[in-house]
């Protein structure tokens, strides 16, 4: 199986350097990294490492995921943080778990004994309060519905309509941002009984650079995207 590294950033030089040096790059087919139009040089230093780059003609983390999907060449992709908060050491054991039959692993912040040093009180309990509203709601078994880091078919982004817009249109618009996609995936994945499991995996620190996350507003349209997803149905597929 061949699988992709695929890695959305913005001004992450200084984390990257950092990071990147520790992943085991013979595990993949492919790096790639798609750039929101960084000024500290990010695209240039990942292309110096021979990364395949997109660089963003629409703003948003989300774009970062459907500008440069089609690019990607593996059959399963590891989505990845280099901002310190996804530990390199982890990635090996993601794949192993991946390659026991499942259509998705999360590298859950939440499964004992791995624990989070970069939430604040509000985001540890807007993470619980996601995943535990992804589980009532949608009948998923999660622990950790919110986190970037995680390994699954690359064909899933399509077949669950991750690309479409109209899944993110209106929260989007009621609450004036740009959302992600790893929470629709999660609320997805459940509502299509994909096999789904989770591996421990701290979430370190960030090493540099302030967190994109725009709390308040994201934690809104998450919600309102979570009561909308009761009429989504799955492909018979």
């Amino acid at each position: 199986m061949k699988i992709s590294l695929f890695i959305p950033t913005l001004n992450e030089r200084k984390s990257m350097e950092t990071i990147m040096p520790k992943v085991d790059h013979s595990l993949f087919c492919q790096v790639m990294v798609s750039d929101g139009n960084s000024k500290d040089g990010t695209a240039d230093y990942a292309k110096s490492l021979g990364y395949d780059v997109h660089i963003q003609r629409q703003k948003g983390i989300r774009f970062a995921y459907i500008e440069a999907w089609p690019m990607l060449r593996g059959d399963a992709v590891i989505t990845f943080s280099p901002d310190g908060n996804c530990p390199p050491e982890d990635l090996s054991r993601l794949i192993a778990k991946f390659q026991d039959g499942y259509d998705m692993v999360i590298a859950s912040r939440y499964l004992p004994p791995a624990k989070s040093e970069d939430d604040s009180l509000v985001t540890g309990f807007g993470n619980w309060l996601f995943t535990r509203t992804v589980n009532l709601l949608h009948g998923g078994r999660y622990t950790d519905a919110m986190t970037i880091f995680r390994i699954y078919r690359t064909s899933l982004f399509n077949q669950l309509g991750l690309d479409q817009e109209k899944a993110y249109a209106l929260p989007e618009w009621l609450f004036c941002t740009r959302m992600g996609i790893e929470p629709l995936l999660s609320v997805r994945a459940a509502r299509a009984k994909c096999k789904v499991s989770e591996i421990p995996s701290d979430e370190p620190a960030r090493i540099a650079g302030d967190a994109k996350v725009q709390v308040l507003r994201w934690g809104a349209a998450y919600y309102t995207q979570f009561w909308l997803e009761l009429g989504w149905r799955p492909p018979k597929t």
